[in-house]
């Protein structure tokens, strides 16, 4: 699916969304639902979660069409998150429609991995090659406590299936936390020794209300010197659409490591990125509780041009840095299952 019968004439050409600190964003990550089959500790508050009604998210027709908006101005590179995007019914006939779209050089998912094994042939051929599976412990107890639910066999064959399809790289999420399964670090760290996958130790960030704090943080510096004790860590160099995460391979490995450092080491410098979130807002920053709504300027008739100028806002509006910092106070107040990974 081109850009091109879609597209008002006027609208400027790609590599305009470039920031007051000359950061090219090109990148869009994009949650299609808050719905999600887990409740995990760090992104769910206790009690009850309003969800959001099935009018209050935005279509995939308008996802297409904000997509087609980016692609003119310089997005290259769409994740899909969610909430859980497997769990929003035609999830693989919109994931085949994005793959379609030739301008974009690379288009990727975010699972929780309770669906992909009975799903993960739909996900392949739908056109999707590069997958993260968010995973927080190899224990099926500690596994339950910290997700609500006892799925991690589920979860395991999903990782499995990936593999025996062909999903490269399978990427696993990780987020560290102090007490809860930071004894799991050298575990993960060596599962990378036999198995293609590359491991991401992500530093858990207090974003909204949840059943963790600051005081469950623990730092890339003291995971990076915990798997250094499984082998050398021989760098990796990152290529042009990779994330933030500084990786490396631990000497003999399949696999390797990764390391997202959001509070102790700012990557603000070289972020890359932008947000839609599932009820239609632009954000320029997962840490920062600013927004641009674009649902309402394109459910109001809004031109291709009036959305467009509303990415131009929000990359103008990006600011150098976040302000979150290891135990500081949480300023961001939205919750992650509605903001998207």
């Amino acid at each position: 699916m081109g850009i091109g019968n879609n597209m008002e004439k006027g609208v400027a050409p790609a590599n305009e969304l470039v920031d007051r600190e000359n950061r090219h964003l090109n990148y869009l990550r994009i949650s299609i639902t808050d719905r999600c089959n887990l409740r995990c500790l760090y992104c769910v508050p206790e009690g009850r979660i309003p969800k959001l009604d099935h009018d209050d998210i935005l279509s995939y027709e308008e996802i297409l069409r904000i997509v087609n908006i980016g692609i003119r101005l310089g997005i290259r590179k769409v994740r899909i998150t969610g909430g859980e995007p497997l769990v929003r019914r035609g999830v693989y006939d919109f994931l085949r429609q994005l793959t379609r779209i030739r301008e974009l050089e690379d288009v990727s998912l975010t699972t929780n991995g309770v669906l992909l094994a009975p799903n993960a042939q739909r996900v392949f051929d739908a056109g999707i090659r590069r997958i993260n599976i968010s995973l927080d412990s190899l224990n099926r107890e500690k596994f339950t406590h910290i997700t609500g639910y006892d799925q991690f066999v589920k979860v395991w064959a999903g990782i499995e299936r990936a593999r025996e399809i062909g999903f490269d790289p399978i990427k696993i999420n990780v987020v560290a936390m102090r007490g809860i399964n930071d004894n799991e670090i050298l575990n993960f760290g060596r599962l990378s020794l036999n198995h293609p996958f590359h491991i991401r130790f992500i530093e858990y960030m207090p974003i909204g209300n949840s059943r963790t704090s600051s005081r469950d943080q623990i730092l890339t510096p003291e995971i990076q010197d915990m798997i250094a004790t499984i082998g050398e860590l021989i760098p990796v160099g990152n290529g042009q659409n990779d994330g933030p995460a500084r990786r490396y391979r631990i000497a003999g490995a399949q696999g390797e490591v990764g390391f997202i450092s959001a509070l102790s080491h700012h990557f603000c410098n070289r972020c890359n990125r932008l947000r839609l979130t599932a009820d239609g807002k632009l954000r320029a920053c997962l840490l920062s509780d600013r927004h641009e709504p674009i649902k309402e300027v394109l459910r109001n008739g809004g031109s291709d041009e009036q959305l467009a100028e509303i990415f131009r806002t929000a990359v103008r509006q990006k600011a150098a840095k976040h302000q979150l910092y290891p135990n500081g106070v949480t300023t961001v107040k939205g919750q992650m299952q509605g903001i998207g990974g």
